[in-house]
């Protein structure tokens, strides 16, 4: 049993040392003048991420994945809620160098991505799931396949068209 209970534990600090790098890595595309950080925005998404009940854990890449997802929520309310009280002011902006470059700016409005990625889902479910994992959850080509059980060459067809789908939502903006 000790045995066990040390790679479970080993996988926890691994787990939270991918999720803590991955938060400062948001937070270092947000405002400068940022309240949230990068501890605080790991325990919000685990307290998220906890009450995902129905979920069966796979792997480490699904669970980072998932809280990549939670984190991105995170970020995405704290955003709404922060334009609801300054009345539309400020708006978050996220640099996509990252990811290819959705669109010809070097940031965009994380309120403004999300609700892209909320179309695109609803038309690409597969291929919204993809820049969750790719550009929130900083998964690999090869992981995001592994955890969607696709090839490889899916995840890279469908990631280029989710970037060209993002690039035309994002400019008409």
């Amino acid at each position: 049993m000790t045995g066990i209970r040390t790679a479970q534990d080993d996988l926890i600090v691994d787990v939270y040392r991918e999720l803590r790098h991955l938060a400062e890595i948001y937070l270092r595309r947000e405002r400068p003048d940022h309240t949230l950080q990068p501890t605080a925005l790991v325990h919000e998404a685990y307290l998220r991420l906890v009450g995902q009940n129905q979920v069966s854990w796979r792997s480490r890449d699904q669970v980072i994945g998932v809280a990549a997802s939670m984190m991105r929520r995170v970020l995405v309310d704290y955003s709404r809620t922060r334009k609801r009280d300054k009345r539309g002011g400020g708006a978050v902006k996220l640099p996509l160098i990252e990811a290819d470059g959705f669109i010809k700016a070097d940031s965009v409005d994380l309120v403004l991505l999300d609700e892209a990625l909320e179309r695109l889902n609803h038309d690409y479910p597969r291929e919204s799931r993809i820049v969750e994992l790719r550009f929130f959850g900083g998964l690999s080509i090869a992981d995001s396949a592994r955890l969607l059980k696709v090839s490889d060459s899916t995840v890279e067809r469908d990631w280029t068209f989710a970037r060209a789908w993002l690039r035309r939502e994002l400019s008409d903006r």
